[in-house]
């Protein structure tokens, strides 16, 4: 046992100095020449600039009364403008209208039927006025005999010129009066047909309105409503409320990304910075975006008013087709660029008394070597001096009271 412990501190020493030689169990990094870019990560939500939010429409002259979907266009197809996107049951609608169009041809022959007896009343109301006129004639050309007739003749032919003006003035009278009835009764039925005639129309345009066709091209994304056992994504044959959002026509070529970034970072964004966006559900998709608009009022926390966030936008200038509303992202907002600078990682950088120092190898060791530094990231530097291109740094801090 005692020849042993030698022999194991022997082991021991040998392995850690060809470790140190070999660098092959020590983390080490190179120094490399390349653009350093100094980034905030912002995470948000996806949605569409350019969209058209379809809803259960509200019909002229009902309730809200929920409608059957017979007819709804699948998830994620792409629609041209006029393309089928949702139907509603319609057949209460279509009878409506049949019903209403029945009382507005009903009224339509009411009215002709009534201006048809207008005419024949008219005429004969004409005949009997020409005869009141002609027994006014009459009478007076019999008055105009009274010279040569007897008193008594004369006074019967002036009673009887007075009682055929009375009755000419009297027919007049009562023409005036019909008139005026059957006018007011054709003008009743006149407003009744043009009321039928709303109704019928309404009927129409609620019938029409039970068709939802798309008023632009893009993608088709299902809402989420609430159905009698609880929220999910709208189906064929589900009840949907007049005015309830069920689905969207996005145009993918226009999206951007809406976020809540905190008092300090905000200070660090302004409009036209550029970013790259990816996407938490497709890692692969990396699309190129700029800072569109900072919020210049902020917005207190959902756990503490103290805590403030500002809404900023983000456009996205490529597009993909898994680039979907409500999609969270990642924002990856370029603060600085240096191009061309010497790039260390941050962990390699040591500092003793305000200055800093690299870890460079060095034969079988490393020495630690004092260098200037720039800007810095999370996890790199920009090294302005002190380290030549290529160079080979260790990385990780080291230990307390141990040799560099």
């Amino acid at each position: 046992m005692v020849v042993a412990a030698p022999l194991l501190a022997g082991l021991i020493v040998r392995s850690r100095r060809q470790g140190a030689a070999g660098g092959g169990a020590l983390p080490v990094a190179t120094v490399e020449r390349r653009d350093f870019v100094r980034t905030l990560r912002i995470h948000g939500v996806i949605e569409a600039i350019k969209f058209h939010a379809v809803a259960a429409p509200r019909l002229s002259g009902q309730g809200g009364t929920p409608m059957i979907i017979t007819r709804l266009i699948p998830a994620g197809a792409r629609v041209q403008p006029g393309d089928l996107l949702a139907e509603f049951d319609r057949q209460a609608q279509t009878k409506n209208y049949l019903d209403r169009e029945t009382e507005y041809r009903d009224r339509v022959e009411q009215i002709r039927k009534k201006k048809a007896e207008e005419t024949a009343d008219k005429v004969r109301d004409e005949r009997e006025l020409k005869e009141a006129e002609h027994a006014v004639e009459k009478a007076a050309l019999d008055v105009k005999r009274n010279e040569i007739l007897s008193r008594i003749d004369a006074e019967k032919n002036a009673q009887s010129l007075e009682e055929a003006q009375a009755r000419l003035e009297q027919v007049r009278r009562t023409l005036r009066l019909r008139q005026s009835v059957v006018a007011a009764e054709v003008r009743i039925l006149e407003i009744q047909r043009e009321r039928d005639l709303a109704a019928m129309q309404n009927a129409q345009r609620n019938s029409e309105r039970m068709v939802i066709r798309s008023p632009l091209a893009g993608l088709v994304v299902l809402s989420t409503i609430f159905k009698s056992n609880g929220p999910g994504e709208v189906q064929e044959g589900d009840e949907v409320r007049p005015g309830v959002p069920f689905l969207q026509v996005v145009d993918p070529q226009s999206m951007q990304v809406r976020a809540r970034v905190n008092q300090v970072d905000a200070l660090s964004l302004q409009a036209g910075q550029k970013t790259i966006v990816r996407l938490d559900a497709y890692p692969d998709v990396v699309l190129p975006g700029r800072v569109h608009q900072v919020a210049a009022i902020a917005l207190g926390g959902s756990f503490s008013d103290k805590i403030r966030t500002f809404p900023v936008l983000f456009t996205i200038e490529g597009s993909d087709l898994r680039t979907m509303p409500d999609l969270s992202a990642a924002v990856d907002v370029e603060l600085d660029r240096v191009p061309g600078a010497l790039v260390a990682p941050r962990d390699a950088v040591t500092e003793e008394s305000g200055r800093h120092f690299l870890r460079i190898r060095s034969g079988s060791g490393f020495d630690k070597t004092p260098v200037t530094l720039g800007l810095a990231s999370e996890n790199e530097v920009v090294v302005q001096s002190g380290a030549p291109e290529g160079a080979v740094v260790l990385r990780g801090r080291p230990a307390a009271g141990g040799a560099s």
